[in-house]
């Protein structure tokens, strides 16, 4: 929801820094990487009861995930890139909640129904890009993206927004989890309408 307004102001100066990496040899698909076992060592991390060292990893991929894009705007964007930054994300954004999952036996009910709604809202999302890419839709709200990124209500900044307050409030996982998972529910149906309206001809 929030992460097509949020661009305007944080692409110029990931924009810049990114650049400033790919004078220096790095390239896209490195940060990727690198970012991905960042984002799962702090899924490690939390199972371990890291939380606040979690946090700080999930922070850095987060970083890591932004300026991977901006390396390859300055570059060359590849459809290979856009491949592994997606399986990367969703990578990441699964191993969370299974990282709390680990933490307290408590939280496995709602680490699973949360982990069911990102398979649910992932597959919404592939599905949605797959056939507009087949039509030849394009849409830039979200930046330049390998392939058509749609809206909806839980995106990438929402994602954050609550792994950020579980981590802060560890105790509260499964009351977020749950209300998440909701979100994400509501972003598939959402999507689905989408889908509808957009591709019933």
């Amino acid at each position: 929801m929030f992460d097509a307004k949020i661009r305007p102001l944080i692409d110029p100066p990931l924009n810049r820094l990114g650049a400033g990496l790919a004078g220096m040899g790095v390239t896209a698909n490195m940060l990727t990487f690198a970012g991905l076992a960042l984002g799962l060592g702090g899924a490690i991390a939390i199972g371990f009861g890291q939380v606040w060292l979690g946090l700080s990893l999930v922070l850095a991929n987060r970083l890591l995930d932004g300026l991977d894009g901006a390396v390859a705007r300055a570059t060359e964007p590849t459809d290979l890139g856009g491949y592994f930054d997606i399986v990367a994300d969703f990578a990441f954004y699964v191993s969370i909640p299974v990282g709390f999952g680990v933490l307290d036996p408590a939280n496995t009910l709602p680490a699973l129904l949360l982990t069911a709604s990102f398979v649910l809202t992932g597959t919404s999302f592939l599905a949605f890009a797959t056939i507009a890419g087949a039509r030849g839709l394009e849409t830039d709200a979200h930046g330049k993206k390998s392939f058509f990124y749609s809206t909806g209500l839980a995106e990438g900044t929402e994602t954050i927004a609550v792994f950020i307050a579980m981590c802060v409030f560890p105790t509260w996982f499964a009351v977020l989890a749950y209300v998440y998972a909701g979100l994400c529910l509501v972003t598939v149906i959402q999507r689905s309408a989408m889908a509808v309206q957009q591709f019933k001809k």
